[in-house]
């Protein structure tokens, strides 16, 4: 079928034509969950048809024999999966078609049948069927050939994401939260693997494990597969990635568990490549709780509440502490990004295992939320002090499906080369792209060549026009508290009488206490005392009037609090210890680089500006327990940026004039 020689977008269309026999019967919101298992199912059979005959013989043979059917059929098909059925899409008739398509999908090996559970195939069926268009659906897709000879992995992941996306825009649903553009996809795959060159050409079919937390559609898996398959040609034997991933999402799962059953190992053909594909929420139900792995890769949802999984997460955190994914802190339950950034550096392989290395997407939002000690922070914390991070990339805007801000790709790795531990690579790749046909929000692309600066800016690891290699304690500060004396006067008069009847404390007394300080406070009415004048006639008046009792600090303090009155030139409050009482009013903090002297840093930027200010001293950092908290934040900006000198007057002059000519011009036309 010559149509399908082209793109994957052109096969998607073809594919799509089979909604055109589904509407009127179904509404728009459901051609997804029928046209995606049938894409699925007919990937699967043309992978089978030519052992197909084999497998049956086979099966008729030994289903007898006590021999492991399973093991026979797969050596058979040469694959990890089989069907038995004598039935096809092209065979399976026009009268009994429902009961014949379900007897199809219940002879597939248990790891196959399993992808149409996850789509309620046989509920599609049975609505297929009553609508009367089972039989021509099945018609349709029996006459396409998706052989993988045919239409390679790419193109076919690249057609399962065009459906997704033409499906998820078509009901609003964000089908495309979990798809990551080819372009990031490759680049991220590069820069995770590209730095082991060596090791690969020196360990010919080296093995190595893989993993995806949010796996989708399996588009990193599979790209990451793919790329270091091209090693073959450079080396006699490429290396063998295994891959693991888990996925939320059940029909994205069974996407991935697809792809998974038709890749095979050279040399172990019938290996099941779909068993590590696992279904569940990564945060609250970690599949993979004891695994580590030598390459991670991932594109968590950006911007995400994580509350359906804060019982577990929570639990963790307190309970296991380090011993957990989850120690270093927890983020804000509106982004559970960074939560997914931790997971990850807990799957790295142990260094002396070989180490691991990860990359993955995030939005701005990882870099500087939260202040110091926040759970952002302290992530950030351990991650740049455990030496964790090697670099991060800017991605230019513009290059996600969905959304146009600015995204970021981490690398983690516990492996660093010597000359780059220590130390995190900042690359401003925001300038690297070229201009596509809008596909929704995406209207930029990092082309093939582009990629490769970045990889190539990224191996020099050197200071350059978009590279930086910092001191991760450069993204480090210390968030001092700054205090400064309390100047007050009390004022007796009628305003301060007024705001001392409002208080609590004058509330809970009797009245014949009302009226025993209105008499002790008569004689005060238009004076002025110092600050410490209210304990001391407190403690006068309650030696005088027997009505008032006992004067706690609590009518003490409202007593300030109505009477006091703020005075910039008086004397600072002390306490009976002499010491300067602080104004909580005027507390502020400071945020000093983390590589400079906090009292140097104070001499030079505060005290200029208020001399009477002072260093809290008890504002300590849980951690070091030195003065002032530890934050840490990544600002490219601080880094990057370039002053650019506002135009000349004149030229802004000219350039009002042309506009106002225009706006002129047009107003003529409008008036005519």
């Amino acid at each position: 079928m010559a149509e399908l020689a082209g793109s994957a977008a052109s096969l998607a269309d073809f594919i799509w034509k089979n909604a055109e026999d589904l509407w009127g019967d179904f509404k728009h919101t459901d051609f997804g969950k029928i046209i995606l298992p049938f894409t699925l199912l007919r990937r699967l059979e043309c992978v089978l048809e030519p052992t197909r005959q084999a497998v049956r013989d086979a099966h008729d043979t030994h289903k007898e024999s006590g021999i492991d059917l399973d093991l026979i059929l797969r050596q058979t098909t040469r694959y990890p999966f089989y069907n038995t059925s004598e039935y096809e899409l092209s065979t399976l008739g026009g009268t009994k078609t429902r009961q014949n398509i379900q007897d199809y999908i219940a002879h597939f090996s248990d790891n196959a049948r399993v992808i149409f559970e996850q789509f309620d195939f046989t509920n599609t069926v049975i609505r297929l069927d009553k609508a009367g268009v089972l039989f021509k659906i099945c018609k349709n897709f029996a006459a396409i050939d998706l052989h993988p000879d045919a239409v390679p992995d790419r193109v076919m992941s690249n057609l399962y994401e065009h459906l997704i996306r033409r499906f998820g825009a078509e009901v609003n649903e964000g089908a495309e939260d979990f798809m990551t553009p080819r372009d990031v996809v490759h680049l991220a795959t590069a820069l995770l693997l590209d730095p082991d060159d060596e090791l690969f050409e020196a360990n010919p079919g080296l093995i190595r494990t893989l993993y995806d937390p949010t796996c989708g559609t399996g588009g990193f898996l599979t790209d990451a597969m793919n790329h270091v398959a091209d090693y073959g040609n450079r080396f006699k034997v490429p290396p063998v990635l295994i891959p693991h991933g888990q996925e939320l999402e059940p029909e994205t799962h069974a996407v991935c568990l697809t792809g998974m059953l038709l890749r095979t190992l050279e040399s172990d053909p019938g290996r099941d490549l779909s068993k590590n594909i696992k279904l569940g929420s990564t945060l609250s139900n970690d599949q993979f709780p004891n695994d580590r792995f030598h390459y991670g890769l991932s594109n968590p949802p950006f911007g995400k509440k994580w509350e359906k999984d804060s019982t577990a997460v929570n639990a963790e955190h307190t309970e296991k502490g380090y011993d957990g994914r989850f120690g270093p802190g927890l983020p804000r339950i509106n982004d559970g990004s960074m939560l997914f950034l931790l997971h990850l550096a807990s799957k790295l392989e142990l260094p002396e295992h070989g180490g691991g290395r990860a990359a993955i997407v995030l939005s701005g939002s990882p870099l500087f939320n939260g202040g110091a000690g926040s759970g952002e922070s302290e992530i950030r914390r351990w991650l740049l002090e455990k030496d964790l991070v090697e670099a991060i990339v800017a991605l230019p805007t513009e290059i996600f499906f969905r959304t146009g801000i600015g995204t970021y790709l981490w690398i983690l790795s516990n492996k660093k080369s010597e000359h780059r531990q220590g130390q995190v690579q900042l690359i401003n790749a925001t300038g690297l792209w070229a201009s596509i046909k809008n596909e929704g929000n995406k209207r930029r692309i990092i082309s093939d060549d582009q990629m490769r600066q970045i990889v190539d800016v990224y191996a020099s690891a050197e200071d350059g026009e978009i590279s930086r290699m910092l001191d991760h304690r450069r993204f480090a500060y210390r968030r001092i508290r700054v205090l400064r004396p309390l100047r007050m006067s009390l004022h007796v008069n009628a305003e301060t009488m007024a705001k001392l009847m409002d208080e609590k404390a004058w509330a809970k007394l009797t009245p014949d206490s009302h009226a025993a300080w209105k008499r002790a406070l008569k004689p005060h009415m238009g004076a002025t005392h110092p600050f410490a004048w209210a304990e001391s006639f407190a403690d006068e008046v309650a030696k005088r009037d027997s009505t008032i009792g006992k004067v706690g600090k609590t009518f003490i303090k409202a007593l300030i609090s109505a009477f006091g009155v703020r005075d910039p030139d008086g004397e600072p409050v002390v306490d009976a210890d002499e010491n300067i009482v602080p104004d909580t009013d005027l507390t502020d903090y400071e945020n000093v680089p983390f590589l400079e002297d906090i009292r140097d840093y104070f001499a030079r930027e505060v005290l200029p500006h208020v001399p009477d200010a002072w260093i809290d001293e008890s504002y300590l950092d849980k951690k070091d327990k030195a003065v002032g908290l530890v934050g840490y934040e990544i600002n490219f900006n601080r880094f990057f940026y370039k002053y650019e000198p506002p135009p000349a007057l004149a030229d802004i002059d000219r350039e009002l004039k042309r506009v106002e000519a225009e706006i002129a011009a047009l107003l003529g036309e409008v008036t005519e």
